[in-house]
């Protein structure tokens, strides 16, 4: 099995040693995206949902670069600094997500890059 390497500009750019997604078979291994603005590299704000529309919009677009959307995402990893954010991150996951949703985990830590309060990485099968 080959392994390619999945790039959009409609994305933020990685910020270290990783790429915005590696695709193995008919799977995409989806790296953590955290809210940058792509065409600039800042954050999107400091308002929390503002944040997490952010990160679900990038993953979108990283997503769409490996030829599937966001709903063929199969799992979902999401980091919080506050675990008090949870329900919002429900109502704004509902926003992007049809039924049947993604396996999820969802778990605070004390910190992230660039001090985001969110940051979402996961694994998209597909469609054959």
């Amino acid at each position: 099995m080959t392994k390619s390497v999945i790039h959009t500009d409609n994305a933020p750019e990685a910020i270290g040693t990783y790429n915005q997604a590696i695709k193995a078979g008919s799977t995409v291994y989806l790296s953590g995206q955290i809210p940058l603005v792509p065409s600039s590299m800042e954050m999107v704000s400091d308002d929390f949902a503002e944040q997490a529309h952010q990160v679900f919009k990038n993953l979108s677009a990283v997503c769409e670069a490996a030829g599937g959307d966001i709903n063929d995402m199969v799992k979902v990893n999401i980091f919080l600094i506050d675990l008090g954010h949870f329900a919002t991150v429900n109502e704004i996951m509902a926003q992007y997500f049809k039924t049947p949703y993604p396996a999820r985990a969802a778990v605070q830590v004390s910190a992230l890059p660039r001090a985001a309060q969110i940051e979402i990485d996961g694994v998209m099968q597909l469609p054959e």
